[in-house]
């Protein structure tokens, strides 16, 4: 089957490049004809404050070999050419990574309609920190593609309020292949500092200030916070220094890559999710598979992932329930019983784990067409 996968890859960084450059791999190992429809500009620099790219020639994963790197969310021109050359594959997969993206993808769908079976891939259904226009535009999107597949049961149960189009459920597997897990230090008394890491993009919905905020009332423990700032790093530092934690903060500023994670997990006991909102999270699994327990927010799946065994849980985006989960990850017997269930959480081959992916886009390609 010939297949075409519109999605950002190398020299773009992150998840959802990672995803898509795996997801062609993955795809071609299958015995597909595979190429990537790539981005030159994604979205506005004003939607992404960070460095959107990484150096060519320091890869975060193995590069796909066939990538076209044209369309550019303002040149509308580009969307036509793309359109003109998707229409000689038998599949085409849109990797939803931003609404913006959706203005280019809809004339791109009108030109296949009817000549090629079109997927929407949704990373997030509605983005985390919406716009005026974006239920508009996701809506539209699902209305026009053939298929949907979406990554999580809630998930699934958004998109269904926004279009009656075919969905498909699937399990996010590892970007970033086998991780080596580093064995958790165990406590030995309450008074012991516990190091907490916040990692990933520093963004509203993140909660990171409201970590900040509890960590003040919390003398134990020692916050990193490792990541690219999309606000500035003084405002931060401002609650900290109001709540009393600022000589137990500690900021990396700027985009931890690959390579670097293990040693960033590594000194840390344990890794704080306190989201104010969220569907899922990538990092709880990234979390796990470095072997490190969790703090969460009882937002999307989060609490779900831990099911009690794998960190505490906030019982909501507060600070009081925050301050409430640090204290109890404090205690020598929580942690040490999380450390130990961490010790034995199935990490899956990550393989195994996108041949499954991979099966259940087979499974969703089978069927019949809807339109």
């Amino acid at each position: 089957m010939r297949i075409a996968v519109v999605g950002p890859t190398h020299p773009y960084k992150g998840g959802i490049a990672q995803h898509t450059t795996r997801l062609a791999h993955e795809l071609s190992r299958e015995g597909h004809d595979v190429y990537v429809e790539s981005w030159r500009r994604q979205y506005p620099a004003l939607l992404y404050p960070g460095e959107l790219t990484v150096p060519d020639d320091e890869p975060e994963i193995p590069v796909f070999p066939r990538v076209l790197r044209r369309l550019s969310w303002n040149r509308p021109w580009t969307w036509w050419e793309a359109g003109r050359r998707l229409r000689r594959a038998d599949v085409v997969i849109l990797v939803v990574a931003s609404t913006v993206q959706i203005l280019p993808y809809l004339p791109v769908v009108g030109m296949l309609r009817g000549r090629v079976r079109t997927v929407a891939l949704m990373h997030n259904v509605l983005p985390h920190e919406g716009r005026l226009g974006d239920r508009t535009l996701v809506s539209a999107l699902l209305g026009a593609v053939d298929d949907v597949l979406v990554h999580s049961p809630e998930q699934h149960d958004l998109a269904r309020r926004l279009t009656d189009t075919p969905l498909t459920t699937a399990v996010l597997p590892s970007n970033l292949g086998d991780l080596e897990a580093a064995a958790p230090r165990p406590r030995r008394s309450l008074d012991e500092p516990l190091r907490v890491l916040s990692f990933g993009l520093v963004r509203p919905y993140k909660g990171v200030d409201l970590l900040v905020e509890a960590a003040g009332q919390v003398p134990q423990v020692h916050l990193t916070v490792a990541g690219e700032f999309w606000s500035p790093e003084a405002d931060l530092w401002d609650v900290a220094r109001r709540a009393g934690a600022a000589d137990r903060l500690t900021v990396r500023n700027g985009y931890v890559p690959t390579g670097e994670l293990h040693e960033l997990f590594a000194e840390s006991d344990i890794v704080a999710l306190t989201y104010r909102s969220v569907t899922g999270s990538g990092n709880i699994k990234l979390a796990f598979e470095l072997g490190r327990p969790v703090i969460a927010t009882q937002v999307g799946a989060l609490a779900e992932e831990i099911r009690g065994r794998y960190g505490v849980v906030a019982e909501r985006p507060a600070v009081p329930e925050i301050v409430a989960a640090l204290r109890q990850a404090c205690e020598p017997d929580v942690y040490n019983s999380m450390a130990e269930a961490i010790g034995s959480y199935p990490r899956g081959d990550y393989l195994r784990e996108w041949s499954e992916y991979v099966r259940v886009i087979g499974s969703m390609l089978d069927g019949d067409r809807a339109r």
